[in-house]
Order: C-alpha cells, then sequence, then structure tokens
C-alpha cells in the first residue's frame, strides 16, 4: 500500500516525500493550503532553500505574489533521515528565516 501523496526529487538531487499523514496534518492545521500541487511546486522550484544548524531539516519557500494576504511565502519543512527527505509541514510566512 503506498503511503505517499507524491515523491520528488530537489535541485539538489535528494527525494522528498509527502505522506499521507503529513498531508492530513498540514490540511488540518493549516486549510489555507488545499492543495498539494502548490507544496510540490514549492520543493522543485522554491526560491529560497535554508536550514536549521544541529537537526536535519531544510526549509523550502517560494513566493506568490498573488496571495491576498500579507503572508506571501509557503514555507514547506523537509526532514532528512538517512538521505531521503519527508514533508514534516507546510504553511504560509512573511518572511524567510535566515539559516540557524
Amino acid at each position: 500500500m503506498d503511503n505517499n501523496i507524491f515523491e520528488v526529487v530537489d535541485k539538489s538531487g535528494r527525494k522528498i516525500r509527502l505522506t499521507k499523514k503529513q498531508w492530513g496534518h498540514i490540511t488540518r492545521d493549516h486549510p489555507e493550503i488545499s492543495n498539494n500541487e502548490i507544496i510540490k511546486e514549492t520543493l522543485e522550484n522554491p526560491t529560497k532553500i535554508t536550514q536549521s544548524y544541529g537537526v536535519r531539516k531544510h526549509y523550502y519557500y517560494k513566493y506568490y505574489k498573488d496571495r491576498k494576504s500579507p503572508d506571501k511565502f509557503l514555507m514547506v519543512i523537509v526532514k532528512y533521515l538517512n538521505g531521503e527527505g519527508f514533508v514534516i509541514s507546510a504553511f504560509y510566512v512573511k518572511n524567510v528565516k535566515p539559516n540557524g
């Protein structure tokens, strides 16, 4: 049984998966994200990628100028384990977080 909504390869060649479980979390906690294609698009063609030091989390950002909200960047949080990425969450933010 396939538990993935999708699997993509990012600019650096790493696989990233969005599981059905995490998609359920995203749509429940962030109902403004109703289409998983926007998450896929952000992972495949981000405006910027940052990361946290000490943990294996990367933040993929994409700017969406047509948003009516002041929060214009979609931030997709990806955790890497054994070289593979898993989407943890996704939501809109006003600004890109610096590395750290």
